[in-house]
């Protein structure tokens, strides 16, 4: 049943590419693709729905008997590691064993300590062959809010910015709508609509009031939104308490003024303080505690430079329009640094046009190879058997 390698690139790619379909519906679970391939024929494929849904092998299994189709023998490839404990749901990897299949393609091992090679081992007890770690990366980038979480207790955070050429994100006024065009805009919802929460601080909600919802891309759920407010003073009649869940982190409370909000949906959630308002790691080890995958930051420059000084910036989404503006306010406010080798340091993941726009996507390449050497570790200790 040796396929060749490029075969299985090629199906493995066709299963992330299924995962990718469910970027916005199963958080807190991760996002997986499955297909079921007999003699270069697509058997039975599907994708991860929402938490307490079916898991793609299940969706994949189910596609496959509605399509007539005995996949005894065939060859399974999946972008995440069968779980094979009972959650929401039952073990994936026993419904896979009951299927007889020859071999399952798993690109990445669950971090998951429930799972963690578990369902790798009881493939291997069924005498179904396992390959794993093909497609690695593209499966960790996929998921790295899920794998973030279960492996460093964080969620993976990704800030976003609109930029001119000379990297103001405003008039010094204040002005900035619209430095970016219509589609650069539209693309940033889309990475909120991925997003388990979207992230901002009370100057922008003095500024803006802004409603922080996924308003220009269709979405099946929106993200829960969330404040930064030390001082609790947030307006109460703000943009954002619609009715959907808004979280409020504060350094002390108003208890009054918190059940008020609470009846609007709202949690006040009081955190430790630093000299410079919330302990903004304590506020991801929460978001990572309450099941938060990703969080998307759209803020104000200071406190986007509080976050980024703080080391809770994973990666960077930048939208760059063809615009000079001279003086403005900028990205992020830092204290200066001495000297060029202090400098907190990104790497370009992609550069890609949007409209008139550039997206810019840099991920922190210390926190990267955290990610990465948490999963090889996971997959080092299953790939000698």
């Amino acid at each position: 049943m040796t396929k060749p390698v490029e075969d299985d690139a090629r199906w493995m790619r066709h299963a992330l590419a299924l995962a990718e379909t469910s970027l916005t519906i199963t958080a807190p679970n991760p996002r997986v693709g499955c297909v079921i391939i007999r003699d270069d024929e697509v058997l039975g494929q599907g994708a991860t729905q929402q938490a307490g849904g079916p898991h793609a092998e299940v969706m994949a299994l189910r596609d496959a008997r509605a399509k007539g189709h005995d996949v005894r023998g065939a060859v399974v490839y999946v972008t995440l590691e069968p779980c094979s404990h009972h959650g929401r749901t039952p073990p994936c990897v026993d419904a896979l064993v009951e299927s007889q299949v020859a071999r399952v393609v798993i690109a990445l091992c669950d971090p998951n300590p429930l799972v963690g090679g578990k369902g790798i081992n009881r493939l291997r007890e069924a005498g179904i062959a396992v390959t794993i770690g093909l497609c690695a990366q593209e499966a960790l980038a996929m998921n790295a809010g899920f794998v973030s979480r279960m492996t460093r207790g964080l969620p993976w955070v990704w800030m976003k910015s609109g930029v001119s050429l000379d990297g103001h994100t405003a008039l010094p006024g204040g002005e900035s709508q619209w430095i970016t065009g219509p589609l650069a805009r539209a693309d940033g919802h889309h990475w909120r609509a991925r997003s388990c929460v979207v992230l901002t601080g009370i100057g922008t909600i003095r500024s803006d009031n802004p409603r922080l919802n996924v308003r220009e891309v269709e979405t099946p759920r929106q993200p829960i939104r969330a404040v930064i407010d030390a001082r609790f003073e947030i307006d109460e009649h703000a943009n954002l308490f619609d009715g959907n869940k808004v979280w409020l982190f504060v350094c002390r409370i108003d208890e009054a003024k918190a059940e008020r909000l609470a009846r609007r949906n709202v949690d006040v959630v009081v955190m430790p303080s630093t000299t410079a308002g919330v302990d903004l790691p304590s506020v991801l080890r929460w978001l990572a505690a309450h099941e938060i995958n990703e969080v998307h930051v759209e803020a104000g420059a200071r406190l986007s430079g509080a976050m980024l000084e703080a080391g809770c910036i994973d990666e960077l989404l930048v939208y760059m329009a063809p615009l000079l503006l001279g003086k403005g306010r900028g990205m992020a406010e830092m204290q200066a640094i001495a000297r060029l080798d202090a400098a907190e340091r990104f790497e370009f993941i992609e550069a890609l046009p949007v409209g008139t726009d550039m997206r810019l996507r840099l991920r922190h390449a210390g926190h990267w190879a955290e990610l990465t050497q948490a999963v090889d570790r996971i997959a080092q200790r299953h790939l000698a058997h």
